[in-house]
């Protein structure tokens, strides 16, 4: 159990960490799945009329778990026609090129929509197209999160969500909550710098607490995305593994300046803790929502027959 590489995980957190992911594992049961099948072999899997492949990070070949998986590329899949959604290749970057047995099976796909330009300018340059660019599904689907009782919370607090910070960042946002009188929680990993730590939180937890908080502070993409959802006011370090799809995000967006690297000053943390959300953000995801419906619209509808 590693959840925050390369940080050692203390053996008083082993049976917390247990808990949260048994807590997902009890979510999963109650969701409309299709019967599981080996990753490695497909040929378990059931027929279908469509497969959409997505979100996230499929097609990312420096991914540390599933890299180069050929049934993301669409290799066996067991379906009529193959669409992706919001499909990302991660911190895999568009210089590194990709390899024409790879990019060749990505033909095999009837549409492709994509979350990110640099994912945008790997399939350009691989397959001589340009696709879609669409939303990740939490910010085209606005989530009604379920009010909840959230364990030891100070009222008002800050959303601490994230892990493996940079001492700069810590510095500020620490002076920045001591300044405001706001205690930090930390939800789903450990920050010991943080006022209290939840580690046990299931999905729903996090959605209400999110949505609860008075601003946030992450260094995750989804830590962003619910920042949005919620407008809340919130800060972002900029990591080397997530850089790519949480500036892509941001960029989309017009929100690149709630992005923090080691040069921002003192203000840029005092703002964008403390200001509303740019209300020209919520407009663009507007926009892009009606984009990303568009392009599900066509990629869902029913192929008709050709008539002779």
């Amino acid at each position: 159990m590693q959840p925050v590489l390369p940080t050692h995980v203390p053996a008083s957190d082993h049976a917390l960490y247990r808990e949260k992911v048994e807590k997902f594992f009890k979510l999963f049961e109650a969701l409309p799945l299709s019967p599981p099948f080996d990753l490695n072999d497909p040929s378990q899997m059931e027929a279908y009329d469509l497969v959409v492949v997505g979100s996230d990070e499929v097609w990312n070949l420096a991914h540390p778990w599933y890299s180069y998986c050929p049934l993301f590329y669409g290799d066996g899949l067991k379906a009529k026609r193959l669409i992706s959604y919001a499909a990302s290749f991660g911190n895999y970057q568009a210089s590194w090129g990709l390899d024409k047995d790879w990019a060749n099976k990505l033909f095999q796909f009837d549409h492709i929509s994509i979350r990110d330009d640099n994912s945008s300018a790997i399939i350009e340059q691989a397959l001589g197209f340009k696709p879609e660019m669409v939303l990740d599904p939490c910010l085209q689907f606005p989530i009604q999160y379920e009010k909840r009782a959230i364990p030891h919370r100070k009222t008002p607090y800050v959303a601490l969500y994230g892990h493996n910070f940079s001492e700069f960042f810590i510095s500020e946002v620490r002076a920045w909550a001591d300044r405001e009188q706001l205690p930090l929680i930390s939800i789903g990993y450990r920050n010991d710098w943080a006022d209290e730590n939840w580690l046990t939180a299931d999905p729903h937890d996090f959605a209400n607490f999110i949505a609860e908080a008075k601003a946030v502070v992450t260094n995750f993409f989804h830590g962003c995305v619910f920042s949005l959802i919620n407008s809340k006011p919130f800060v972002c370090e900029t990591s080397p593994y997530r850089s790519i799809k949480v500036q892509g995000l941001m960029t989309k967006l017009g929100g690149e300046h709630h992005l923090i690297t080691a040069d921002s000053p003192t203000e840029v943390y005092n703002a964008r803790l403390s200001e509303p959300l740019d209300s020209k953000i919520q407009e663009r995801i507007e926009a892009l929502r009606a984009q990303s419906n568009a392009y599900l619209d066509a990629a869902l509808a029913p192929k008709l027959l050709a008539l002779s």
